[in-house]
Formats: C-alpha cells, structure tokens, sequence
C-alpha cells in the first residue's frame, strides 16, 4: 500500500495510544511494587520495567514475525518478517490499514511488553533474577506469539472461528492468568506465608500505579480500534463505565463480606474492571459494559479466595484479577457482543447470536491448555537451566539486597 494511504489523524491517534499502553507497564511495576513487603520493592518493580526492554528486542528480532507474519497452519506467523524485514512506513493491507504498518507493530509491541509482567505478580517476593529474564524469553516466544497469531492475525484458526477479542482478554490476561497460576503452584508459597505477615508495605503507591493502569488502559482498548472511529470513541467510554461499576462493586462485596471498605480493594476492582471489559470493549454499548464491570468485581473479589481454599500462594492475585477477570470478560462478550456498536463483530446470545458464547468458551478452554501446559514445561527448563527460586537465606534477607544489592528506601 502507498504512503498516500497514510491518514494524518489516524496514525496521531495510534501513536498517542502505544505511548499509552508503554505507560501501562511502569504503572504496573507501581501497582505490584506497592503491594510486597519494603525489602522486595525494588526486584518487583524491575521484573515490570525490565519487561519493556527485553520484550521490545525479541519483537524486533522475531516476534512480530511470528505474530503477524504470513501464516502458517493458523498457528504461527512465518519468518518472513524477522528484523523487521519489509516493515515500514506503509500501511498493511491487512492490519490498520490508514497508519503506516511500523506504527501498528510499535502499538502492538506494547501489548506484548505488559504480558509477562502481569505474570511475575504470581511469584513476587521469590524468583531469581536470572530465571526471571529466561522464563520471560521463553513464554513470550513459546506462550504469548503463537496465542496472538491465533487470536489478531488475519489467519489465526481462533479469529477464524469467529473467536472476538478487541484488546486482549484471551491475548493477554486470560492467557496470563494461567500462567500465573501454573507458576504460583510450580515455585510454591513464600517463606512464612500463612504465619508472617504480608501486608502491602505502600498502598498509595498502589493506588497511584492503579490510576496509572486506568489512564493507560484507555489506549490499551480505544487503539485497539485501529484508528480514531467511532468505534475508538465507544471503546473509550465503556473502558470507564466499566472500571467504575466493577470498583464499585468489589469495594461494596468486601464492605458486606468483611465488614470494612479498603484502598486496595477500591483499587483491585477497577482493574477487574478493565480487565474485564478489555475482549469485550469495541463490541458493546455502555449498559453492557456497566454490567460486565459490576459482576466482574464481584466475581474477581471472590475468586481470591480461592487461593485459600486451594492453598496456593498467588502473592498479587494475578489469577483472580486477570485470569478471572479475563474469562468473564470473553465470555460476556460472547453474550452482550453487537453489531449495531461494530459491524465488523458479532451479535452475542442477548442480541440473537445464540452461537457466539460457544465461540468464546472454546477460545477460552483453548487457551487454558495452551498457556497451561506449555507454561509447565517452561517453568521446569528455566528450574534446570537457571534455578527459579532464591534460597531462603536470600528471601529472608529480601530480593532487593539479594537480586540486586539496593534498597528501595534509604530512610
């Protein structure tokens, strides 16, 4: 396609997006950071950042390659794009197609970027360094680009089916929400955890990396349209009904269930939220949306409760947040999904499309095996090759004087 092809306008709109989405991944090294103990501040926040510079190297490399590239089986993109290799400043003919193509691969950079991060909440306050970096390599090489070819490119067997999936919920935070719980499960609980304490050592910190996150996401699911449309501006606002509803309604459940409202709830919630509305964004109105928010807090509240039933040490509740936040919002796209917001969609089971919410459970089961058993397999190599786990001397002394020799706080 021609560079006379380029909308002024549209590629504007999509590079303020991905500087938006980039902004996602500091914020949540502030939202994970405020939550451990001061002694792990420091190694939880780089797990975060330190993703913005690995991710973006293997993306150059490979990984949008394999993401996007010309398909093969509609598993995986082909080689023919490695190095960026015939990406440039025309359009795609088949993705964005009013920007110029490199734009699209930096928006979608910043996806693939926050992905692992998510995960390292999973295992916070315990993971070495080294097998950090390894496992991020691996799972976003093995994990995360074939998931996204699947899903976003133009021959992937779940868009194929029909799967829909406007910024993520599959892609992203189903996706590493099973990882998160695989790894939580895999390295096991922290040292002391059911008898020492474990409370959030800054919840403004939080608070603040949760705003973040919430000004970020508007990028996140209005560039997921693509260009400045109208459909961009319905993503938009249903990205803040639904954060809104979902606060609300975590923070009314544990106000009913414990007795007291908390700033972390408050600020759990409206990622639930986010979280939730995230598959569904660009296919449903604001009603809809206040809805999907509503019960999204509601069920991701209680699904933290899980990891005390199951007994397993999910320290930043990554399975509850975006695991089950995440398979809600597939799932509600599936029945609250239409056409009349995006006829590039489908209508769901509450406007006539009986078949949509099957399509949607099948992606979702699909990618729980996926993401499951390949993150397994992960997990074991990177415990052979690099060792996962600190000693105990080194989570006792904290992994910011043992990862990294700082402190967080020189008070």
């Amino acid at each position: 396609m021609e560079l006379s092809a380029v909308n002024a306008g549209d590629t504007a709109f999509m590079m303020i997006a991905a500087a938006l989405v980039m902004f996602m991944t500091p914020g949540l090294a502030l939202f994970y950071g405020g939550m451990v103990r001061s002694k792990n501040v420091l190694s939880t926040v780089v797990q975060s950042f330190f993703s913005l510079g690995i991710v973006a190297l293997i993306w150059v490399v490979y990984g949008y390659s394999l993401a996007f590239g010309p398909d093969i089986g509609g598993f995986i993109g082909g080689l023919d794009w490695v190095f960026l290799r015939g990406v440039g400043l025309e359009p795609s003919d088949t993705y964005a197609t009013t920007i110029p193509q490199l734009v699209f691969c930096a928006f979608q950079l910043m996806f693939a970027s926050i992905t692992p991060a998510l995960i390292t909440g999973a295992f916070a306050e315990r993971i070495k360094f080294t097998g950090f970096l390894f496992f991020t390599v691996v799972w976003t090489t093995l994990v995360y680009l074939p998931v996204c070819h699947w899903v976003w490119a133009a021959d992937g067997w779940l868009l194929k089916l029909g799967a829909l999936d406007f910024a993520g919920g599959t892609v992203i935070h189903l996706n590493s929400g099973m990882a998160a719980l695989v790894a939580a499960i895999f390295i096991g609980k922290r040292r002391g955890y059911g008898r020492d304490s474990f409370m959030p050592h800054s919840l403004g910190m939080t608070i603040l990396g949760a705003g973040i996150l919430w000004f970020g996401w508007f990028g996140f699911n209005a560039g997921s349209a693509g260009a400045a449309n109208a459909v961009a501006g319905s993503a938009f606002f249903v990205t803040h009904v639904a954060a809104a509803a979902a606060m609300v309604s975590w923070v009314a459940a544990e106000w009913v269930v414990q007795g007291k409202p908390t700033a972390l709830g408050a600020a759990s919630g409206a990622v639930a939220g986010l979280v939730a509305i995230t598959p569904a964004a660009g296919f449903v109105g604001p009603m809809s949306a206040v809805i999907i928010g509503l019960a999204g807090g509601v069920l991701c509240f209680f699904a933290i409760r899980l990891k005390t039933k199951f007994k397993y040490d999910d320290a930043l509740d990554v399975v509850a947040v975006h695991g089950c936040g995440g398979t809600w919002g597939a799932v509600a796209t599936g029945l609250f999904a239409s056409t009349a917001i995006n006829p590039d969609g489908a209508d769901g089971l509450f406007f006539g499309g009986a078949g949509l919410v099957f399509i949607q459970i099948a992606g979702v089961l699909a990618t729980f095996v996926y993401s499951g058993v390949l993150t397994y397999g992960i997990l074991k190599l990177t415990e052979k090759l690099t060792g996962f786990r600190v000693s105990e001397d080194d989570e006792a002394m904290g992994l910011d004087l043992s990862q990294h020799d700082e402190v967080g706080y020189n008070l």
